[in-house]
C-alpha cells in the first residue's frame, strides 16, 4: 500500500500540477495588476473588519478560520522536509509561491463569496458551489465535494495529527510502550490522542461559530508567538542573516539536491501550507458577513503573507541560522545508510519530514523552554488545521446532500475524521505526508483547472475586482449588483441587494 500512495503521488504531483499552480499564480497576478501589491493596506483594513451576523462570520473571524487551515503543520514539519529534501534553496521557491499564489487565493475566495448560498441559517460556499453556479458544470462541482471530504476527511488530518503525536514524544518522550493493532504505541502518545480527540468532538459538534470563536483566540496568539521566538534567535544572530539569505537565493538555482528538487519542494510544500489553488480557502471565504466579494478576496490573499511570508519563513530561518538540518534524497534510510545524504549538520536517523528540525533549533536557543513550546506550537496549530479541515468536509457534504436528498449522514463523516485523527497520530511520518500530498494533490488540480476555466469564459472575479477599486475610488459607499455587472447566478447578491433596496424605500 504505501508503494502504490509513492507511485500515485509521483502521478499527481509531476512538474505539470507544479508549473500550473506556479503559472496560474503568475497569470492572475498579470492580469489583477498584481493586487497582492497595490491592496496590500486594504488588506490590512479589511483584515480587522469585525462585522457579523446570525449566518455568517466576521471578515476576521473568517480570516481566523482560514488561518487555522493554512497555519498549520506544513509550517513547522512542512518547512522542514522541504530544506531537508530540496535544500535551503526551497525556501526561495515557498516565497514565489506565496507571492504569485496571493492572487490565486484573491480569485478563489471571491469566487466562494460571489456565488455563496445561505443554507440552513448559515452561508455556505467554495469551489463545488462556484463550479456549478457560475459554470454550470453539476459534475464538476461533485468531483471537487468527492476529492474534498476524501481528502480533508480522510486524507489530511492524519499529517495534522502524526505531527502532534510526534512532538509529543519529542519533549515528553515515548512513555510506556502499549501493543496495539498498528504496533508498539508510546502510552504519552496515547494519552494526548485522547486530550486531542475530546476536544475535537466537543468543537465540531458546535458548528462553525464555535470553531470560528475557538479559532480567532488561538491562531494569532500562536503565530504572534511562534514569530516573536524566531525573531529573538534572528535578533541573537545578525551577523549570520546575510550569509543565510545568501544561502537560500544561491541555491535556489544551484540546489545541492538539485535544482528540480528545490522548485518540487518548494512548490509542494508551499502550497500544502499557504492552500493558495487548493480550493480550502474559499470555504471560510463563503462563510464570511461582507458588502463586496472582492473584500474577502483581499482579506484571503493577505492570509497567504501570514502563512508562508511570516510563519514559514520564521521556521525556516530558525532552522537554516542554527545550522540544525541535514539535506538528504528522498530514497535514504536511516537504518542502512542506503541513499544519498548531501549535508550533514545533525544525526542521520532525524526524520526529515517530522518537526523535528524546528524543535532541535529552538532548543539550541532556548533549552528546554525552546523544545516544549514547539511542542505547543504544533498542538495547536495542528489542532485547528483540523478544525478547518472538518468545516471544509461538512460544507462539501452538504453539498452533495442538496443533490442527494440529505441522505448522507454528518455524524459519520465527523466520526470517519476522528478515526483518521487516531490513525495518523500512530502511524509513521513518510507514509502519512504521502496520503495529505495526495489529498492536497488531487484538490488543486480540480480546482486550479476550474477557475482558470472560470476565467476564460465570465471573467468574474476580474469584474469584481474592477468594480470595487471604483466605488473605493469614488469614495463609497461600497454595495455590489451582480446584475449591472454581467455577473449570472449570484443569487444570495441579488436578493441581499433587492432588500437593501426594499429597506432604503
Amino acid at each position: 500500500m504505501e508503494g502504490f500512495i509513492s507511485t500515485l503521488n509521483g502521478i499527481v504531483w509531476s512538474p505539470a500540477l507544479i508549473y500550473l499552480c506556479l503559472g496560474a499564480g503568475l497569470f492572475y497576478s498579470i492580469l489583477t495588476r498584481f493586487a497582492q501589491v497595490r491592496h496590500f493596506k486594504e488588506m490590512c483594513k479589511l483584515m480587522l473588519n469585525n462585522s457579523e451576523s446570525d449566518k455568517g462570520i466576521s471578515s476576521f473571524q473568517a480570516l481566523a478560520v482560514s488561518l487555522s487551515g493554512r497555519v498549520g503543520v506544513g509550517n513547522i514539519a512542512g518547512v522542514a522536509a522541504a530544506i531537508g529534501f530540496g535544500g535551503p534553496g526551497a525556501v526561495f521557491w515557498m516565497w514565489i509561491v506565496a507571492f504569485l499564489g496571493a492572487s490565486t487565493a484573491y480569485v478563489e475566495s471571491t469566487l466562494g463569496q460571489l456565488y455563496k448560498v445561505e443554507e440552513n441559517g448559515q452561508y455556505r460556499g467554495g469551489p463545488a458551489y462556484y463550479f456549478e453556479r457560475c459554470l454550470g458544470w453539476r459534475w464538476l462541482g461533485i468531483l471537487f465535494a468527492i476529492s474534498a471530504i476524501i481528502g480533508c476527511g480522510v486524507f489530511l488530518p492524519g499529517v495534522q495529527a502524526n505531527a502532534v503525536g510526534n512532538a509529543i514524544t519529542q519533549v515528553f518522550g515515548e512513555g510506556t510502550a502499549v501493543v496495539t493493532s498498528f504496533g508498539e504505541v508510546g502510552s504519552n502518545k496515547l494519552i494526548g490522542l485522547a486530550f486531542i480527540l475530546i476536544i475535537l468532538a466537543f468543537i465540531i459538534f458546535g458548528g462553525i461559530k464555535r470553531i470560528a470563536n475557538f479559532t480567532q483566540i488561538v491562531v494569532p496568539f500562536m503565530a504572534l508567538g511562534y514569530i516573536v521566538l524566531a525573531l529573538i534567535v534572528v535578533f541573537l544572530n545578525l551577523d549570520r542573516v546575510p550569509a543565510i539569505f545568501g544561502l537560500i537565493f544561491s541555491d535556489a538555482f544551484t540546489a545541492q539536491a538539485g535544482f528540480g528538487a528545490a522548485i518540487g519542494w518548494g512548490v509542494k510544500r508551499g502550497i500544502y501550507s499557504n492552500e493558495a489553488g487548493q480550493g480550502t480557502g474559499p470555504h471560510a471565504a463563503a462563510a464570511a458577513e461582507v458588502d463586496h466579494p472582492a473584500q474577502q478576496g483581499l482579506v484571503q490573499a493577505f492570509s497567504v503573507y501570514v502563512d508562508t511570508l511570516f510563519v514559514c519563513t520564521a521556521t525556516a530561518l530558525m532552522i537554516l541560522i542554527t545550522g540544525q538540518y541535514n539535506v538528504q534524497t528522498e530514497d535514504f534510510n536511516a537504518v542502512t545508510g542506503a541513499g544519498t545524504m548531501i549535508m550533514q549538520n545533525i544525526d542521520a536517523s532525524t526524520v526529515v519530514a517530522s518537526p523535528a528540525f524546528t524543535q532541535m533549533a529552538l532548543h539550541s536557543v532556548f533549552g528546554q523552554f525552546g523544545q516544549v513550546f514547539a511542542g505547543l506550537a504544533i498542538f495547536f496549530f495542528a489542532f485547528t488545521t483540523i478544525l478547518a479541515y472538518y468545516y471544509i468536509t461538512e460544507t462539501n457534504v452538504a453539498y452533495l446532500n442538496r443533490i442527494l436528498n440529505n441522505k448522507l449522514p454528518n455524524l459519520l463523516f465527523k466520526l470517519v475524521l476522528m478515526f483518521m485523527v487516531a490513525y495518523g497520530t500512530v502511524n509513521s511520518a513518510g507514509y502519512i505526508w504521502n496520503i495529505g500530498d495526495l489529498g492536497v494533490g488531487f484538490m488543486a488540480w480540480v480546482n486550479v483547472v476550474g477557475i482558470l476555466v472560470i476565467f476564460f469564459m465570465y471573467k468574474p472575479t476580474m469584474r469584481c475586482l474592477r468594480d470595487y477599486e471604483e466605488q473605493k475610488k469614488n469614495g463609497g459607499p461600497v454595495t455590489f449588483d451582480p446584475v449591472k455587472l454581467g455577473i449570472k447566478n449570484a443569487t444570495f447578491w441579488e436578493k441581499r441587494l433587492e432588500q437593501q433596496q426594499k429597506d432604503q424605500k
